[in-house]
């Protein structure tokens, strides 16, 4: 795929030979392995980040993990299927061209191989377009859900070691398209009712697309994002999904972190500006435990299942509360 400048000067990558920041900071253990910073070429790794409840971190995990990925030397490339493009704009990429933008692999006409991206700090990004929401009406035919597969198998991602797939907070038409299209699925959710009522949704979601339209699904993995140690809240819906899902609960969490919601807006992420701050110790350690999660799945047969451990409803909030 042909790369374009994203709207900031690229910075220079943390290498095992400029790492000063994170000589000193106690950063995940990937950061500092000398064959996880230049890996060998192996398959490339689709995974999709979507939770039906908006408000939980997806966007920012997105950005993080694609960050901490190129960081490790992984060529990484972001599809942003977010008609509402949060992705794209936190980035600083404002209304792209619809030739140079996800709606692209919506025309048959259009070689996936031949779309420009857009070049940031540590990975590259597909960027979302407006004119999603208008199409997205057009999209009403049963094979409209394989669009994404499709533009893989025809080279969108050749040159990458990881793509990940970034979706609405929503059903739709496009998230149907990133789970139909991705080998692995990551459900952020914030400890709180309403998102652990959204990420079993989810689940749910993603268990449907695996049965009926692409079986090479492993079961979604879940990640805690905006912990908060001192809300017994939290604490109660932690162990809830942790009880419920096993080992499919990653064991990194997201704390809570000023520094992840100010974003500059200009193609960087936290690892570019404060790489020793809470929320990026956080995600790079997320990431570390991502990367052999998802090495660990591979070796699995994909006609393994897996389902929660136990049926039952999240506590409501006063529950939790009284817990």
């Amino acid at each position: 795929m042909k790369r374009t400048s994203g709207s900031s000067e690229k910075k220079p990558k943390l290498t095992k030979f400029d790492r000063r920041e994170f000589d000193s900071a106690p950063c995940c253990a990937y950061l500092a392995d000398e064959d996880l910073l230049r890996p060998a070429r192996q398959p490339m790794t689709v995974f999709a980040i979507c939770n039906h409840k908006g408000g939980t971190g997806k966007t920012t995990t997105a950005m993080h993990i694609a960050g901490a990925l190129g960081l490790s030397g992984r060529r990484t490339l972001v599809i942003d299927l977010d008609p509402q493009g949060f992705l794209t704009r936190a980035l600083g990429i404002e209304n792209p061209a619809e030739r140079e933008s996800v709606l692209a692999l919506f025309d048959h006409k259009i070689d996936p191989s031949t779309i420009p991206v857009q070049s940031l700090s540590s990975f590259d990004l597909l960027p979302s377009s407006e004119a999603l929401t208008r199409k997205m009406r057009e999209l009403n035919k049963p094979t409209d859900v394989l669009w994404m597969k499709e533009s893989l198998e025809k080279g969108l991602g050749d040159s990458y070691d990881v793509v990940i797939f970034d979706t609405a907070a929503a059903v739709t038409v496009y998230s149907l398209n990133a789970l139909v299209a991705s080998r692995h699925v990551l459900i952020p959710v914030l400890p709180e009712y309403q998102s652990v009522v959204g990420a079993e949704q989810t689940y749910q979601t993603v268990s449907m697309v695996r049965n009926r339209l692409n079986p090479r699904l492993q079961p979604a993995l879940f990640l805690f994002t905006q912990v908060d140690a001192r809300k017994g809240i939290h604490k109660t819906y932690r162990s809830y999904l942790r009880e419920k899902y096993g080992d499919q609960v990653l064991d990194s969490i997201v704390r809570t972190s000023t520094a992840l919601s100010e974003t500059e807006k200009d193609g960087t992420t936290l690892f570019d500006h404060n790489p020793r701050a809470r929320g990026a110790r956080d995600y790079a350690n997320v990431t570390d435990e991502l990367i052999q999660r998802l090495r660990s799945s591979e070796d699995k047969s994909s006609s393994s299942t897996s389902s929660p451990s136990k049926a039952g409803s999240p506590p409501t909030p006063q529950e939790a509360m009284n817990s």
